[in-house]
């Protein structure tokens, strides 16, 4: 006797039906064109970093008739041993470390808590505060005004807060990550008050483990723009061994190509890619770090695209 019922489900009706939109003439130029020019874009995004690595270890007749481009010319190395000889280089260098982790944490420290507490919508004052911020954005005091402030009433001249603390609020930074918090889901924070959570147990507990993309993306933002600084740190800082590398670095591009530098063969080697060199030894560590900071950065940039 033959079963009626058979036991091999026919899958022919949740089968799906092939996209007919790959089999157009339209698509295949889309694809095509789709191709050409992101390969553009790759090309024109890491040309500019091949040509500073091939030039920082080339030599300056090359590099002086232009004929450097995406592989070295006339291979040498003195310039990296000029600058990583240098004690003070490292001395620097470990400031700039410094300088970018205790920035980076006072910062994301300052603007987590304005941004969360600007977004909560029953805080009184709160359109109050918010204008102060984005006030800021388009009116300052002048170099003058914020020199005397750093410099003499505060008296941070020569100190690491004369480097971290004036600029330790982006407001850009401070209102994408109001607009995150915003959008939080309000559902969790009321669960975890009727459980009796306080307010800071809620945002340290609750808020913050769930930011983690708009965080690693404020302190990514951070970090770069506190590396890469230098003015603060040559406006208010006179002894060397405070100096960031950004400083260590200029100042030594300003020896090496000024009137009064030595016409040495060294010296000569220096003039001709010593910019590229020290682009190179700053931008080095940052490209290291992103890898790490990369799938939460994705995520961080589509802030705001989708509300909770």
């Amino acid at each position: 006797m033959t079963d009626t019922f058979s036991t091999t489900p026919d899958i022919s009706a949740v089968r799906p039906q092939a996209s007919t939109i790959k089999d157009t003439t339209g698509y295949r130029v889309f694809r095509v064109v789709n191709a050409i020019v992101l390969l553009g874009v790759c090309v024109v995004t890491l040309y500019p970093f091949i040509n500073l690595f091939a030039k920082a270890f080339s030599s300056e007749g090359y590099i002086a008739a232009g004929e450097v481009n995406l592989v070295p010319r006339g291979f040498n190395v003195e310039t990296f041993q000029v600058v990583l000889g240098d004690p003070m280089f490292w001395i620097n260098y470990r400031n700039t470390v410094v300088y970018t982790l205790v920035g980076t944490a006072i910062a994301m420290a300052l603007t987590t808590t304005y941004a969360y507490a600007i977004s909560r919508r029953n805080l009184k004052g709160r359109t109050f505060f918010t204008g102060i911020a984005v006030f800021t954005m388009f009116f300052g005091g002048g170099l003058i005004p914020n020199y005397i402030l750093v410099a003499n009433v505060l008296g941070m001249r020569n100190t690491i807060w004369a480097v971290v603390v004036p600029s330790a609020i982006s407001v850009f930074n401070l209102l994408v990550m109001k607009s995150f918090f915003e959008n939080f889901p309000q559902e969790l924070e009321e669960a975890a008050a009727i459980d009796g959570m306080s307010t800071y147990g809620i945002f340290f507990r609750i808020v913050l483990p769930l930011s983690k993309a708009v965080l690693a993306t404020m302190t990514l933002f951070y970090a770069v723009g506190i590396w890469n600084s230098w003015f603060n740190s040559f406006l208010y800082l006179d002894e060397k061994e405070l100096f960031p590398v950004t400083v260590y670095l200029r100042n030594l591009i300003a020896a090496a190509s000024g009137p009064g530098a030595e016409a040495g063969a060294d010296t000569i080697q220096i003039g001709a890619n010593i910019q590229s060199v020290t682009m190179l030894l700053t931008v080095l560590p940052i490209v290291c770090l992103y890898p790490f900071l990369q799938k939460y950065f994705v995520s961080g940039v589509m802030l705001g695209s989708v509300k909770g």
